[in-house]
């Protein structure tokens, strides 16, 4: 199910995204999640070809063998051995080649037609899951290869409104429109947008002005996103682009998160410590995907999670005040 742009102004204009909550109606949380191929997940599950996967080191079937790492990540494997699947939390997400991917959250929802990789919405997810009591429902949308200066660029930046991100807004606008179908177990709930989770930067390193833009431009986004979402104080997190050795855009990736009118809603989570090396890694020369380690992407889900959820805590408690 593409949404290709012959749709996206029936979709754009339709029903607001955003309702008021329905006080006989369970809620169900949505997430919004948006990036490049990061996003996407490169993370390895179980290739362990010697010569194409460095014979398996730092895939996730032998991270888990690890005792440690184990007993933190350890609940994505059943005793049969088996993957675990949530039956609280769901994934909606449409990859640039191949069918719809929609269902419980397990592995998987990368960009590959195959059950051998995973992103950052597994442990993402499972932070989520496990701090609320309400079901939760990711929408991931990600393309590799995409700069926040052009691909994404919002209305408030000025010149063309980016492709990506107008197809951002129709891949959630369909997400939303068929979710009880597509989640029969998800019937009567209401969706409420819950937060924003953006994870990009790469390819704004080789654009032109692209970086010395890229805090305003992050900044038009959310609010943007805000506006159009009906959500006005709308919770966001943005991961560092902790495998690209580059202060100017872990700068700018901070500095957006720090603007005044985001005061109490947002995050930077950074990620750096996360990189493993490439020789304990699956993909050896594929630094701008973290080398494809499972660890690396465990934990940038769990930080992304985690800072979420700090931050709609210490926005519930805000409200009270």
């Amino acid at each position: 199910m593409h949404i290709h742009l012959a749709t996206l102004g029936l979709l754009l204009a339709a029903a607001p995204l955003q309702t008021r909550q329905s006080p006989d109606k369970p809620v169900l949380r949505v997430f919004l999640l948006a990036g490049q191929s990061n996003m996407e997940g490169q993370a390895v599950v179980d290739l362990d070809h010697e010569e194409y996967y460095n014979g398996g080191r730092g895939i996730l079937t032998h991270v888990l063998e690890d005792p440690d790492l184990a007993r933190e990540f350890g609940h994505w494997r059943k005793d049969d051995g088996s993957w675990t699947k949530r039956d609280d939390v769901f994934v909606w997400y449409q990859p640039a080649r191949g069918p719809l991917k929609a269902g419980p959250l397990s592995i998987g929802y990368a960009g590959y037609e195959d059950l051998h990789h995973f992103g950052p919405e597994m442990e993402l997810g499972w932070e989520l899951g496990e701090h609320f009591e309400e079901p939760v429902l990711l929408i991931k949308t990600a393309w590799g290869g995409k700069s926040l200066m052009k691909d994404f660029r919002p209305p408030s930046s000025g010149g063309e409104v980016g492709p990506y991100y107008k197809q951002m807004l129709a891949e959630y606008a369909a997400a939303l429109a068929g979710f009880e179908k597509r989640f029969p177990d998800l019937a009567g709930y209401e969706a409420q947008l819950s937060g924003f989770i953006w994870f990009q930067g790469w390819n704004d390193m080789f654009v032109e002005g692209a970086l010395e833009s890229y805090s305003d431009n992050l900044v038009n986004m959310v609010r943007d996103l805000s506006a159009h979402l009906s959500k006005p104080r709308l919770p966001f997190v943005v991961g560092q682009t902790g495998n690209a050795n580059n202060e100017e855009l872990w700068t700018a990736q901070e500095k957006a998160t720090k603007w005044s009118g985001f005061a109490g809603r947002a995050r930077y989570v950074s990620t750096r410590s996360f990189l493993r090396k490439p020789e304990d890694s699956p993909n050896t020369g594929h630094g701008h995907h973290w080398f494809g380690n499972a660890e690396s992407y465990l934990r940038i889900g769990k930080a992304l999670g985690q800072a979420m959820i700090e931050v709609i805590d210490k926005g519930k408690t805000a409200d009270k005040d």
